[in-house]
């Protein structure tokens, strides 16, 4: 007998097939790029058709948007518990380290893993920015921008003699070294010769808050150091006497 559409056992179905095309797309997204693959790729690879697809998500873009939504949403959830927390810290160095360890933290052990996240969101997300797609910068800023201001915010309170536009390039080479530890971490253990562990996600945390804290605190760039006083003239301005040439 066969049973219909709208049957009990209907709902998993979907649910399942639903995920496997979620995971199919992040996936292919952050091997290939969003621009090379298409909806027909995605649904070979989840075991389903591209009506499947189209049903599910509208567009390709929307898949997109869904699978930062999945992982982001709690990873944006838990950066803003940490920082509020971060903030109460009275002494400005302290809080400035708190700040950045509420940035690096979940990252590393966001609710989102669950869901797949880790490495191969972190390599989607680097794929994404890279590659410059109109759609996916829009989803990135969509998703990303409101914390971001609130982290930038914080860090400027803690370091009111920097600039706030230095404060952002900082923190925008944060984001780059934390992209390339989540997603080569064997590039340590390689060029360590194996005294450090570049899967150590506890170490690679302590390492890039110390990291970025140094730099966050180092001078403005129009902070213009003068340059040391000579105690003696070059040798070629030196004149020497006649009798002694």
């Amino acid at each position: 007998m066969v049973r219909p559409a709208d049957s009990d056992d209907a709902t998993p179905r979907k649910a399942n097939l639903r995920e496997a095309i979620l995971c199919a797309a992040e996936d292919l997204f952050s091997t290939n790029g969003f621009n090379a693959v298409s909806v027909r790729d995605i649904a070979q690879a989840a075991g389903a058709n591209p009506g499947s697809v189209t049903y599910h998500f509208k567009t390709k873009d929307g898949l997109l948007l869904e699978i930062y939504r999945r992982h982001c949403g709690p990873m944006n959830l838990r950066r803003s518990e940490l920082l509020a927390a971060a903030q109460r810290v009275r002494d400005l160095n302290d809080r400035l380290e708190a700040i950045v360890r509420a940035y690096v933290l979940p990252a590393f052990s966001s609710g989102s893993d669950l869901a797949g996240g880790g490495a191969r969101f972190t390599r989607l997300r680097a794929v994404m920015s890279a590659e410059g797609n109109a759609v996916a910068g829009k989803i990135i800023a969509q998703t990303f921008d409101d914390t971001s201001h609130a982290f930038i915010d914080a860090i400027v309170e803690s370091l009111p003699q920097i600039p706030r536009n230095e404060i952002v390039w900082r923190s925008h080479f944060l984001l780059g070294a934390l992209y390339y530890t989540l997603v080569t971490p064997e590039r340590v253990s390689r060029l360590s010769r194996g005294e450090a562990d570049g899967a150590d996600a506890a170490n690679a945390i302590e390492q890039l808050v110390r990291a970025t804290v140094a730099s966050l605190q180092a001078p403005a760039l129009d902070e213009r150091t003068p340059a040391p006083r000579r105690s003696t003239p070059p040798l070629q301005n030196l004149k020497v006497p006649a009798g002694r040439r």
